[in-house]
C-alpha cells in the first residue's frame, strides 16, 4: 500500500503494523507515549485543552526517551520527537500550542473536536501553521467519524496543501468521544477508502474503534487500515496514569457491548459542556447513568458524584458514579501488562495473520 509505506518513511522507526496509543485525556503522558514509540509503535500524549502541560509533557516524553528506553535505539529524522500530542480543538488556542511544538517538533500532532460547521476551516489553519513552523517535519492527523467528514478534510479541502497528512477514522465501538451518530469500523473503513480512491485521494487512514489484540489488528488491515489506534487496551498498561479502582473495573467488565453505553452525562456531571452537539462519550455504566435514565436531575446526580469523588477507588464500578470511558472491546481486556508488551504481542499476532510489509 502506497499509504502503508508513507507512514514508514514519516516514522522511520515504526515497525509494520503500525500501532499507535491514542491521545487519551488525561492518562496518556509522556511517559506512556515514550514507551510506545521505544517499541516502535507511535505514542500520543493526551492534553486535550490543557497547553499549559504540553512543554513539561512533551520534555517528559524526550527523558524517557533518552534513559529508560535508551536501549531501544529507534532511529528517527534530526531534531524530531518521535512522539504525537494531541488536542481536542473545541478548546484550544493555535497561538498558545505553537511554541511548544516549534521547541520539540513532534513526530505528529493529533487533531480533534471541532464543531462540523467549522471543522475544515479550523483544521485547515492548524495543518498550514504547524507544517510552516516545523518546516514539515511534525505531520498533523485529524480524527473523523464519518464518510460525509473524511471527505470535508480531504478531497473537499479547497487547498491540498491544507489536508491532513494521516486520517483517524474513529468508529462507534471506541471508548471516550465520538459522534453520536457512527458505524463500526467494519463498514466505516472500507467505505471511506473507496470513496477516497474514487476521488482520487491517498491518504493514510488509522483505524480505531474495538481493536485491542492482534486479531482486531488483522481486521483493520484487511478492512483497508495502514495503521491502527487501540485505547481501551493501553488503559490496561503499567506506564498509564491511571487509577487503581478504574483499571480494575477495566478488567472487571466483560460484553462491552452492554457494559458500556453512549452517553452525555458523564460529561454534564464533571462540567465538561462546550463538547460540539454532534458528539459524546462510550463509558461504562454505573450508577450516574442508571439514576439518569431513571429521571434523576442532573443537580442530584452531580451532587452524588461530587460526594463520590472522596471515596477514592472504591467510588469506581457498576454501583460506584466515577467516569470509566472504555470502549466496546473493553472484555477482551484481562490483565495489566507494559506498553511494550501489549504493542509487541498484537503486532506479532497480527503479522502471522496478514502481510503487512
Amino acid at each position: 500500500m502506497p499509504s502503508m509505506s508513507s507512514l514508514k518513511k514519516d516514522y522511520p522507526w515504526i515497525q509494520l503494523p503500525l500501532i499507535v496509543c491514542p491521545p487519551m485525556l488525561p492518562v496518556a503522558t509522556g511517559e506512556l507515549a515514550a514507551a510506545v514509540s521505544a517499541a516502535q509503535g507511535i505514542g500520543f500524549i493526551g492534553l486535550g485543552n490543557n497547553i499549559d502541560a504540553l512543554d513539561s509533557q512533551l520534555s517528559l516524553a524526550a527523558e524517557h526517551l533518552r534513559t529508560t528506553h535508551k536501549q531501544a535505539g529507534i532511529k528517527t529524522h534530526p531534531d524530531i520527537l518521535p512522539v504525537g500530542v494531541g488536542f481536542l480543538n473545541w478548546g484550544v488556542n493555535l497561538e498558545d500550542a505553537v511554541p511548544a511544538i516549534k521547541k520539540h517538533v513532534p513526530a505528529a500532532i493529533w487533531l480533534f473536536g471541532a464543531a462540523r460547521e467549522n471543522m475544515a476551516s479550523l483544521y485547515a489553519s492548524w495543518i498550514t501553521r504547524v507544517h510552516a513552523e516545523t518546516e514539515g517535519r511534525t505531520k498533523v492527523w485529524v480524527q473523523v467519524g464519518c464518510v460525509a467528514d473524511a471527505l470535508r478534510m480531504t478531497a473537499d479541502m479547497p487547498d491540498p496543501s491544507s489536508r491532513p497528512d494521516v486520517l483517524v477514522l474513529q468508529g462507534a465501538d471506541a471508548g471516550g468521544h465520538g459522534l453520536k451518530n457512527g458505524a463500526g469500523i467494519i463498514t466505516l473503513l472500507p467505505e471511506v477508502r473507496d470513496t477516497l480512491a474514487e476521488r482520487g485521494v491517498d491518504v493514510p487512514l488509522v483505524a480505531a474503534g474495538g481493536i485491542v489484540d492482534g486479531r482486531g489488528v488483522a481486521a483493520a488491515l484487511c478492512l483497508g487500515a495502514d495503521g491502527v489506534a487501540m485505547g481501551t487496551r493501553f488503559l490496561a498498561c503499567s506506564q498509564t496514569a491511571i487509577t487503581k479502582g478504574y483499571q480494575d473495573e477495566l478488567l472487571r467488565a466483560r460484553d462491552g457491548g452492554q457494559s458500556t453505553v453512549r452517553t452525555t452525562v458523564y460529561d454534564r456531571l464533571r462540567g465538561y459542556v462546550e463538547w460540539p452537539g454532534e458528539y459524546d462519550g462510550r463509558g461504562m455504566v454505573n450508577q450516574s447513568y442508571v439514576d439518569e435514565q431513571a429521571g434523576m436531575d442532573d443537580g442530584e446526580n452531580k451532587r452524588l458524584y461530587e460526594a463520590e469523588k472522596l471515596r477514592g477507588d472504591a467510588g469506581w464500578g457498576v454501583r460506584g458514579r466515577m467516569t470509566s470511558y472504555a470502549g466496546t472491546g473493553v472484555g477482551l481486556v484481562r490483565s495489566v501488562e507494559k506498553a511494550e508488551d501489549i504493542l509487541c504481542k498484537a503486532r506479532e499476532a497480527a503479522r502471522k495473520l496478514v502481510k503487512c510489509d
